[in-house]
């Protein structure tokens, strides 16, 4: 389990209850609306909301959801929004970056203090961890869309820098300047992504211990489980045989 990816694992890890998966859609119309409010309600013409869709839609997201959504940054009565990145570490030494959507700032920021110091890390100043970070473009494929020499053949093909393969399924890196040109290239030949974004990709991981990885897993679904955070990226790798353990 590497550190980059969304809420996704997390989901995954904890089991989609019907809780979390309100949770779960709530964050996402928040940035489904954020994204329209901030250009054309038109995902075609709004790589940002485009990202934002088809978050959604792989997590089944009703359309209907989706749609409204995309009204509300229309009306009147929309919240405005302010994105916060938070920086800090968490055990075994690891580097997180934690990205929010919030229309309280020191609430926000009272939050997320509180559950870096209640889980044994500790946040830090701004630019403390993410010159350890490449903000870079960001296509998910799952394992389906085919094999490993038929998604590196397209991500070369579609201009990307790197690719990474797994039976969990594809990453694909590009430059964040090229992500949606590369994404509409490669959804030619592969169908439609299970994300398309910008993510902060570690440019060295830490391998983090059984001592340490409950404690830090448990930092991470607490950050997770705010409303206002949207994700949460890091630099761990956990190994499968210390994630079984954790059961």
């Amino acid at each position: 389990m590497a550190g980059h990816s969304k809420f996704k694992n997390i989901m995954h890890r904890k089991g989609a209850q019907d809780k979390k998966r309100s949770a779960m859609f709530s964050k996402l119309s928040r940035e489904i609306t954020v994204a329209a409010k901030m250009g054309t309600p038109d995902p075609d013409m709004n790589p940002r909301l485009r990202a934002a869709v088809i978050a959604a839609k792989a997590q089944s997201m009703p359309k209907d959801n989706i749609q409204r959504a995309i009204d509300k940054a229309s009306g009147g009565d929309v919240e405005n929004y302010e994105e916060i990145r938070y920086e800090g570490f968490g055990p075994g030494g690891v580097s997180l970056i934690v990205e929010a959507l919030t229309d309280n700032r020191n609430r926000t920021a009272t939050n997320v203090r509180t559950i870096f110091s209640k889980n044994g890390g500790n946040l830090g100043a701004s630019g403390s961890v993410s010159h350890g970070f490449d903000r870079m473009g960001l296509i998910e494929y799952a394992a389906k869309a085919g094999d490993a020499e038929k998604v590196f053949e397209a991500a070369l093909e579609a201009g990307a820098e790197d690719v990474q393969s797994s039976e969990d399924g594809h990453e694909v890196w590009t430059a964040q300047d090229t992500l949606h040109e590369v994404a509409k290239a490669l959804e030619a030949v592969l169908g439609e992504p299970e994300a398309a974004k910008l993510a902060w990709r570690p440019q060295t991981m830490v391998s983090v211990a059984e001592g340490d990885a409950g404690s830090l897993l448990k930092l991470i679904d607490a950050l997770d489980d705010d409303d206002d955070v949207q994700t949460v990226s890091g630099n761990y790798e956990v190994s499968d045989e210390v994630m079984e353990k954790l059961g």
